[in-house]
């Protein structure tokens, strides 16, 4: 834990206080250490690894009010330490110039001070609240925070996860051209009989009793007609796949399993007969009132041809969580190339999108540049389930997200996490009752850091889908960690040679500000401090699009 005197040092090492000098020496070696990373993300060196829309309001449905008990406490597994040590960021290649702080001291949750101190200074409404200043002077110096070291990775994303199962999720009803997409509220179970009767499998003949079977010439039976009369032992009658088979009979024939002797109007069968054969039974699929899929499960186009083979024309399902984007900075052009200090937005054009993968509804992004009053404005008027920011997250004389947050009383949940790059995400509870926001640090990657870290697993309780099992794979290659933080790196699938395992592969181009090597994969290596050797397993998180690209071979490892 930093504190106010200087970084804390670990029992056992030099007591006497760091100088200036010897600070600086850290600061740089670490910075070093960052940048080194960022060019040999895919490097193979053995030196460089070490071991180890009918929707319900909030003010209309209660269900859709979340709990706001203290989430940050319940997992006394977790382990709540990272880098003990107080330092700059040495995320590489800034993007703004004001997110690079990582506040790695700084309170990852609402310590009882700060929430003491946010109490006592905020009015009791939000009409009554003082007006926060547009823009902050250059000259102003940064309020302190709380120096409590940030949350490990997974127990950071185990908050995120825990604060969108806070409460049961509201219910709604779509029909099926509505649905896909959507995660059923309830498990589906089947309205009827699948069949819900005794139906060909084949177009052929239906027989009764032993043969050969005398026949009558005609159409026969036909799908969708009513039921049929008996059909006596010794007799055919043409069947097409899907009809109903008449009662008491044996068996249906292939029509290329049968011969037709149409002078003597008898029919035989070229192979044995065997009873029951290519008649689908009543119930043979499932049982009126049998589960077929349980809650939770994503409406596919399969599940919604289930359903209405079961018998629905609507079904229950979590509505979408509601989104609002909020892109802040007065350096980012919408268009055109970068000129005179300002840069493209990279992140409005793909936080969209990649939300939407998420199963999120996303409403149209907002850029409100470096004004606080217009960010607290979007904030206060939102009614969405989750805001997300880009930049402004860190401690810079612009960066408006804590302050704004402070002022409106919001309960910080997460506050950084010890994980590169980006590091100064966080997760705040606007109100009890109110929306969630995930502030995303500015540079690229690191923003995809925070969207994988607490957004994706945010808006997946909220939407109702069930937590789903890590999966794991080998690494091909040593990959470089940090000292102390996770590391999510890029990385993308290769199939195994000769009968090998799959594997997957880091990608260079992984620095904070870089998006070529995310661009390139299909997944993020959770490397953990220290790094892999080659062929060790590491945690893979998924993209919510797909599968490896070809064209990635050899471009990017």
């Amino acid at each position: 834990m930093t504190g106010s005197d200087g970084p804390h040092r670990e029992p056992g090492s030099d007591s006497r206080p760091a100088g200036p000098a010897s600070e600086r020496a850290r600061e740089e070696e670490e910075r070093a250490v960052e940048q080194a990373l960022a060019l040999v993300g895919g490097s193979d060196r053995t030196g460089g690894a070490g071991g180890s829309d009918g929707r319900p309001s909030r003010s209309q449905d209660p269900q859709d009010s979340r709990g706001h008990r203290d989430l940050r406490d319940e997992d006394p597994n977790a382990d709540p330490s990272s880098d003990p040590h107080a330092r700059r960021s040495t995320d590489s290649h800034p993007y703004n110039g004001r997110d690079n702080d990582p506040r790695d001291g700084r309170s990852t949750a609402t310590t009882t001070a700060a929430t003491t101190a946010a109490t006592a200074t905020a009015p009791e409404s939000v009409g009554e609240q003082p007006p926060l200043p547009d823009r902050a002077s250059p000259g102003d110096p940064a309020k302190p925070r709380p120096t409590l070291p940030p949350p490990s990775w997974d127990r950071a994303r185990a908050i995120a996860a825990r604060a969108g199962r806070g409460g049961p999720p509201a219910t709604i009803r779509l029909a099926l051209d509505r649905a896909l997409g959507h995660v059923l509220a309830e498990a589906l179970g089947a309205l009827t009989d699948l069949p819900s009767f005794d139906t060909s499998a084949m177009d052929g003949w239906a027989v009764a009793g032993p043969g050969p079977w005398a026949f009558e010439a005609g159409a026969g039976l036909l799908a969708g007609r009513g039921p049929a009369a008996a059909l006596p032992d010794g007799t055919a009658v043409r069947i097409a796949t899907g009809a109903r088979v008449p009662p008491d009979t044996t068996a249906v024939i292939r029509s290329e399993h049968a011969h037709v002797d149409e002078a003597r109007g008898l029919l035989h069968a070229r192979r044995s007969v065997v009873t029951g054969q290519d008649i689908r039974l009543r119930g043979q699929e499932c049982r009126s009132g049998e589960q077929l899929v349980p809650a939770g499960t994503v409406v596919t186009p399969a599940v919604l041809g289930l359903a209405a083979a079961a018998g629905y024309d609507a079904l229950p399902v979590v509505p979408r969580p509601r989104v609002d984007v909020l892109v802040l900075g007065d350096e980012l052009l919408n268009a055109g190339l970068p000129h005179d200090g300002l840069i493209r937005d990279a992140l409005g054009p793909m936080l969209g999108p990649w939300l939407r993968a998420l199963g999120a509804e996303v409403s149209d992004l907002r850029r409100l540049g470096d004004d606080a009053g217009a960010l607290r404005s979007a904030l206060t008027s939102s009614d969405a389930d989750l805001i997300v920011t880009t930049g402004g997250t860190a401690a810079g004389p612009l960066d408006h997200v804590h302050p704004v947050l402070a002022a409106l009383g919001a309960e910080l949940l997460v506050d950084g996490v010890a994980v590169r790059p980006g590091h100064p995400m966080l997760l705040a509870r606007l109100s009890p009752d109110g929306p969630y926001l995930v502030g995303l640090p500015g540079n690229p990657l690191a923003a995809v850091s925070g969207l994988l870290t607490l957004a994706e697993p945010l808006l997946a309780g909220i939407a109702g889908r069930p937590a789903q099992d890590p999966y794991r794979a080998l690494v091909h290659a040593d990959v470089h960690g940090h000292p102390h933080d996770t590391r999510l790196v890029p990385v993308v699938h290769r199939p195994g040679r000769a009968g090998g395992r799959d594997h997957v592969a880091p990608l260079r181009y992984n620095g904070p500000a870089m998006l070529r090597g995310i661009a390139a994969a299909d997944g993020l290596a959770v490397v953990p401090p220290g790094g892999v050797r080659s062929g060790t397993e590491v945690e893979i998180l998924d993209l919510p699009w797909a599968p490896a690209t070809p064209w990635t071979e050899g471009c990017f490892t």
